[in-house]
């Protein structure tokens, strides 16, 4: 059959869902701005002939689109090819011209019903505008707007995996395959082996990426594995500081506050704490007696910030504390899982799939470690030391995230008001000296709960054990340099 008849032919039997489907598929070669005026197959032929992607002599992206969107009739009747010879084509290494990542998108697509698509919208209808989310617009088009939102990339897939465990879990279980096969392309490239191909379901399949997990993985040195979180970016990141001292409206506004002091020797913690994060290339940024309501507006603020030039967000918070909440300068409450849960993947994208890092100083509670007694960050107890006084959850059900509280459950923290807290003081001592060394940070912290459990409030007979709670996949190293 003539080239431009075969063409036409095919067009013809292609209808509105099946060139959207076409259209998406070939992202990759053709971006969103040049598909805007195609409206027909044959428009987009044109284009594909523009781009060196479809000629009479070569019409293998043609076939391999047919059989992504499971037309095989015409990949048999017109293309004279079959699905047997699509499956061995695919098979080999560099053969697929449509990437993995964007099939398995489309074969997503392919398995949502009407009410998982509503629930897609609705989940969101914050990061994208409602007009791109009309009743007409499709799971595909919800993924080109997520991709040019950076909700939705190759490397950043934590978004999307999280709305699909909240829609269907089996759709889930599907980008955890495409990750799987991944990482088994990326051992046959090393290996110098061929490919076999992952299918996705019976009719469809896609090959391996050319690339490690993410481009955050392919640094040099140690950080060339995939177990080191990437940290190559200078400034690394954010690190807030926020040093709550003066509690005058705290006691004044809140009745069963009256005894809440003022918080001397807070000024020593955030020294420390600048003087550490400068030396391993944080970009430090100190908030000094904010209310609960400002902590929020500043850490929304961050959360609208583009993070993609950065390593690792850090947060670390000085204030008086109860169960699972730390105060304001105000008295009022901030829950601690709150101000985590800005820096989820869905809701900050740009730091999806890096370390989100909270230190917070505050007590958990007003109980004493039994042991042996100084001030604390509660109420007034008549000794030389202060106390920093914390629901039930403190960081997203999410990876990438570490806590690091100064104090278990229930239980006050100490603060030396000629000297800072024994937590602060130590975590900062012992990130100079071990990050040089290649220490990883959960054991730093380890060793911070060494330093920290072995002194003890002479007065009140009480000890102190800090408590990290982290989601982290990897080892956060801090490299000096």
């Amino acid at each position: 059959m003539d080239f431009r008849n075969c063409l036409y032919k095919i067009a013809e039997h292609l209808g509105s869902d099946e060139l959207a489907a076409l259209k998406f598929l070939c992202l990759d070669h053709v971006p969103p701005k040049k598909q805007e005026p195609i409206n027909d197959a044959l428009m987009l032929f044109q284009v594909l002939q523009e781009n060196g992607l479809l000629e009479e002599d070569n019409l293998s992206f043609l076939k391999e689109l047919l059989f992504l969107i499971n037309r095989l009739d015409l990949l048999t009747n017109t293309l004279n090819s079959s699905k047997e010879e699509m499956v061995r084509e695919l098979q080999v290494l560099e053969k697929a011209q449509v990437s993995p990542y964007r099939v398995m998108l489309f074969q997503l697509s392919e398995e949502v019903n009407k009410s998982e698509l509503k629930s897609f919208k609705f989940f969101l209808n914050k990061q994208i505008p409602k007009c791109k989310l009309h009743d007409n617009s499709s799971l595909l088009d919800i993924f080109v707007e997520m991709e040019k939102r950076i909700l939705l990339a190759e490397e950043n897939l934590d978004p999307l995996k999280l709305i699909c465990a909240e829609v269907n879990k089996s759709l889930l279980e599907k980008i955890e395959a495409y990750e799987k096969s991944s990482r088994g392309r990326r051992m046959s490239l090393e290996g110098g082996a061929e490919s076999p191909v992952s299918f996705l379901d019976e009719e469809s399949c896609f090959r391996m990426p050319e690339v490690c997990d993410s481009p955050r993985e392919q640094d040099s040195g140690s950080q060339m594995s995939n177990k080191v979180y990437q940290m190559k970016n200078k400034p690394r990141g954010y690190c807030l500081i926020f040093n709550n001292n003066d509690f005058s409206k705290a006691r004044k506004n809140v009745p069963k506050l009256h005894k809440m002091k003022d918080r001397k020797g807070t000024n020593y913690d955030e020294e420390a704490l600048t003087e550490t994060f400068k030396e391993l290339h944080f970009e430090v940024i100190p908030y000094r007696d904010c209310t609960a309501n400002e902590i929020h507006e500043v850490l929304r603020s961050y959360q609208s910030m583009d993070h993609k030039n950065k390593d690792c967000f850090i947060c670390c918070i000085l204030s008086h504390g109860d169960k699972g909440i730390i105060y304001g300068t105000d008295g009022k409450e901030a829950p601690i899982y709150e101000l985590t849960s800005y820096f989820t993947g869905l809701k900050c994208p740009s730091l999806a799939g890096k370390p989100k890092v909270f230190f917070i100083q505050a007590c958990q509670g007003d109980n004493y470690q039994k042991a042996v007694p100084v001030e604390t960050d509660a109420d007034e107890k008549d000794s030389f030391l202060d106390v920093d006084s914390s629901p039930k959850n403190y960081i997203p059900d999410e990876a990438d995230f570490l806590l690091g509280m100064a104090t278990v459950k229930n239980c006050v923290s100490y603060r030396d008001p000629t000297q800072g807290t024994w937590y602060i003081q130590s975590l900062c001592q012992n990130l100079r000296e071990r990050c040089p060394k290649g220490d990883d940070v959960l054991h730093i912290l380890t060793g911070v709960n060494h330093d920290v459990s072995s002194k003890d409030d002479r007065k009140n007979m009480g000890k102190q054990m800090p408590q990290p709670i982290f989601t982290l996949r990897k080892q956060l190293v801090f490299p000096p340099n």
